[in-house]
């Protein structure tokens, strides 16, 4: 082994693999994507806090907490996310729980049905909750005969989210789950163990982190949804406007210090949520890396 290892640093190579590109090609790979990243992520990101700050700390705060209307669209974003995150994660669970652990008839459509989401447009799918539940839908004067109201109010909202969103936390636990495999699972159950024991101290512990990678994901997608939340919430200023539609709003009423410090606010949730994603990311390599090493002194 230490041979080996001595050998591939002879020939500038390690275990994990060799470079067979010339330097200059590598240099250029990296300069080119370098350059897209700045132009398409670093450098708008960075207009949107330059625009924001541009006139000074005063101003930012003023037009943050100044504004009744822009409050409200935080605060309503901050109320909108979490059920749709929830919902999220208790059909991702047990959906992935279904798909791996069992065989039945329609499983392979119910696989498709998932993404769905990320094939249907957001404004077909807010189209679509209209249809269903406004005034002249399907269930919509029923529910309104019961003194619900699903459009252009909060259920609405939750609603939209949680469909834009469905697809997140199930398509991050099933690779997951049918990696590991459910022998763990077989030999809980050969010792007695119940469902909840089984799925609390055997699943939940072997999938936390693609669960939270995927509650993480599904949280950047809700905060920043657009157009479904446009259809269905009738853009009522201090009522049914989250924060994608409260920018929309200030930039087309010309107030572009206003609509980026919104901006900006989504901005700092967005990259706090991928410094996240990066932590976990870190700490999963870190355990792989842990067990391989377990594996090779074994």
């Amino acid at each position: 082994m230490h041979t080996s290892r001595a050998v591939g640093q002879r020939h500038g190579t390690t275990g994990r693999g060799s470079h067979t590109e010339p330097v200059w090609v590598r240099y250029l790979l990296i300069s080119i994507a370098v350059c897209i990243m700045s132009v398409l992520v670093i450098i708008p990101v960075a207009s949107v806090f330059y625009q924001a700050l541009a006139n000074g700390l005063g101003t930012y705060r003023e037009q943050l907490l100044g504004d009744a209307d822009t409050r409200h669209a935080i605060w309503l974003t901050f109320c909108v996310v979490p059920p749709a995150v929830l919902a999220n994660t208790v059909f991702g669970v047990a959906v992935a729980w279904a798909v791996t652990r069992f065989r039945f008839p329609g499983r392979t459509l119910l696989i498709s049905i998932i993404d769905l989401p990320f094939a249907v447009s957001p404004v077909v799918a807010g189209l679509m909750i209209m249809l269903l539940f406004g005034r002249q839908g399907l269930w919509g004067p029923w529910l309104g005969a019961h003194g619900m109201q699903v459009v252009f109010a909060y259920p609405g909202l939750v609603l939209a989210t949680t469909f834009v969103t469905l697809p997140f936390v199930a398509r991050e636990l099933i690779p997951v789950m049918e990696a590991l495999g459910s022998d763990e699972e077989v030999a809980a159950v050969s010792l007695g163990a119940n469902g909840f024991q089984l799925f609390w101290r055997i699943t939940l512990p072997n999938i936390s982190l693609g669960l939270l990678y995927g509650i993480i994901l599904c949280n950047a997608r809700a905060m920043g949804e657009f157009g479904a939340v446009h259809v269905v919430s009738g853009h009522i200023a201090g009522k049914t406007d989250t924060m994608p539609l409260r920018i929309e709003k200030l930039f087309q009423e010309y107030n572009m210090p206003g609509s980026f410090a919104v901006a900006s606010v989504l901005t700092l949730l967005a990259l706090v949520t991928l410094g996240i994603k990066t932590l976990l990311e870190h700490q999963n390599a870190k355990l792989l890396a842990a067990s391989a090493d377990e594996q090779v002194e074994a």
